[in-house]
């Protein structure tokens, strides 16, 4: 499918994981001085790792965290505990360093790029910050189309430059971020078109919902479906109808990040469902993402199994912003660590396993 040049050649540009340097990288794992496959899951992921980069030894130099804040004009229904107001209020937090990415991007050493894809207010400017606005927020999503195709496509587009642009200064991990009031709503909307899974499965708290909230915002979904009707399997479409501004950055960055043979840190339930969009533009670019940790939104779920990705880390984290990639970089680092740092047997002098196992 032709959705416009730029995506166009970002989406030929996924290709398969490269199966030399993984070899080269199992290889390797099984000259380290520990008992075969005694790593687990950061052996599994360092071979991962020499995939995506095309290397058997694959080096970490440095981390990205690319977060887009966009607003969701289905808020009008009342699907949220907090007011619109809060998102411009976060971006701001954001800039001063005191929220919770910010403390955990620190920590990881990883830098923050925040976007402003679509805060229904105009931000004060800021050098930390990219204003790269393709509305005021989206439609509401129930009653009509989220955005237009159009605004659908340039959100790829700014999610694909800004990932070119981080991996350009050198970022060899990329974790995306987001932050939206209303955003659980579009992504349980595209989680329950995506995977089939009825709204009443996909959709959670959210901001914290009691239960008749929880129960209108399933109708509202339900509804936002019904009105729209997007095509399951076409990832511009359904983010088109039922997705948002700050989603479809991030969908942009993980195929731009995917098509540059690095890593994609997926966090939680909204950048899940922007993996969601980005698997079904390029079902190749699945093979670079990374599944930072498991949500409590219960929709986060059904998209990883949906991908077949497995979360690192269940910490009954929901905050978003990226805090659960932020996490989940230090043990993908640690992975690619073990595998270029650790001796081999022969250079500490280690005696290898024996062949006789009748012992």
């Amino acid at each position: 499918m032709t959705i416009s040049p730029l995506v166009d050649m970002t989406v030929e540009g996924i290709t398969p994981l490269d199966e030399a340097a993984m070899a080269g990288a199992r290889a390797r794992q099984d000259t380290l001085t520990k008992p075969l496959g005694s790593l687990g899951r950061l052996e599994d992921l360092s071979v991962m790792l020499a995939g995506m980069f095309r290397d058997p030894v694959p080096q970490i130099r440095r981390k990205s965290v690319i977060l887009a804040a966009g607003d969701h004009g289905v808020v009008a229904e009342g699907v949220s505990a907090y007011p619109q107001e809060v998102t411009p209020q976060m971006v701001y937090n954001f800039l001063r360093g005191g929220a919770g990415i910010n403390v955990l991007a620190r920590h990881a050493g990883a830098d923050i790029v925040i976007l402003d894809a679509g805060v229904a207010a105009d931000l004060d400017p800021h050098p930390l910050l990219r204003s790269v606005k393709v509305a005021y927020g989206t439609a509401n999503m129930a009653v009509g189309p989220a955005m237009t195709r159009e605004q659908a496509i340039r959100c790829l587009e700014i999610g694909i430059d800004a990932a070119r642009e981080q991996i350009g200064e050198g970022a060899d991990l990329v974790a995306c971020g987001d932050m939206g009031i209303g955003n659980t709503t579009a992504s349980s909307a595209i989680t329950s078109v995506v995977t089939g899974a009825d709204p009443s499965v996909t959709t959670g708290r959210g901001t914290g919902l009691d239960d008749p909230g929880l129960e209108h915002k399933v109708e509202v979904i339900r509804r936002s479906i019904q009105v729209n009707s997007p095509e399951p399997r076409d990832g511009l479409d359904v983010l088109t109808k039922v997705g948002g501004l700050e989603i479809g950055v991030l969908a942009g960055a993980m195929l731009g990040t995917a098509a540059s043979h690095r890593p994609v840190v997926v966090d939680g339930f909204i950048s899940g469902a922007a993996a969601l969009i980005a698997w079904l533009i390029s079902p190749a670019a699945r093979d670079y993402f990374i599944a930072a940790h498991q949500s409590v939104e219960p929709g986060h779920r059904v998209g990883l199994e949906a991908m077949g990705l497995t979360p690192l880390l269940d910490m009954g984290m929901r905050l978003g912003e990226g805090t659960g990639a932020a996490l989940a970089m230090h043990l993908i680092e640690a992975s690619a660590r073990c595998l270029s740092e650790m001796a081999t047997f022969a250079e500490a002098g280690v005696s290898e396993r024996t062949e006789d196992e009748s012992e």
